[in-house]
């Protein structure tokens, strides 16, 4: 009895197949990473570059990278690569010094409580900038300007700044003495009666 073939698909070449288009929600862009160090942006079904990514980056986009075949989160890495990108190719922002410094805390009892310390500062200046970012908006639009705004803006600038950078430097004082009161008390908790472990005053 003839047996009647079916024309078969072609096997598809290595790699992502074109996702359907995914309905907008709450949760982080997926890129994928492959074997070939491509980067496969599942919300556009085609692949896209490093500079993409700094894109993403730059408009507070949500995202996560993750390893196509195991699914490991390898956003950390991605990000890595793009400062690398921007301290060879631009003006650097760590000194060799700072990234020394930075090299030291690994593995050191406070590594924890450094990466915790910088996050919080990271964000205090943050803050700093888009409060003085709010100030000066309406510098940016003609139909606001006038010589009294800008003379108004300017004049205000310093008392501004330093109040903000005042509140800067007392926040930073706050979190740096909070690490020393957590190091005092674990010191305290695998050295009991031993002298020296006074908590600082604030």
């Amino acid at each position: 009895m003839a047996q009647t073939r079916r024309a078969g698909k072609a096997e598809a070449p290595a790699g992502p197949r074109a996702e359907p288009a995914t309905v907008a929600s709450s949760g982080p862009r997926i890129l994928k990473k492959y074997p070939n160090r491509r980067l496969y942006d599942t919300q556009l079904s085609s692949y896209i570059t490093l500079a993409d990514v700094k894109t993403m980056v730059l408009s507070a986009e949500h995202f996560e990278v993750r390893d196509a075949k195991t699914g490991e989160d390898l956003t950390r890495s991605i990000l890595l690569q793009i400062i690398l990108e921007e301290e060879t190719g631009g003006v650097p922002i760590f000194s060799a010094p700072m990234l020394s410094q930075l090299i030291r805390f690994y593995g050191h009892a406070m590594q924890g409580m450094m990466g915790s310390y910088l996050e919080k500062n990271l964000q205090t200046f943050t803050d700093i900038q888009a409060r003085l970012a709010e100030q000066s908006k309406g510098l940016y639009d003609p139909a606001a300007q006038s010589p009294e705004l800008w003379a108004q803006f300017l004049n205000g600038q310093a008392p501004v700044v330093q109040g903000l950078m005042g509140n800067y430097m007392e926040q930073s004082r706050n979190m740096f003495v909070q690490l020393q009161e957590q190091m005092a008390k674990q010191a305290g908790a695998l050295f009991p009666g031993m002298p020296g472990f006074v908590p600082p005053k604030r």
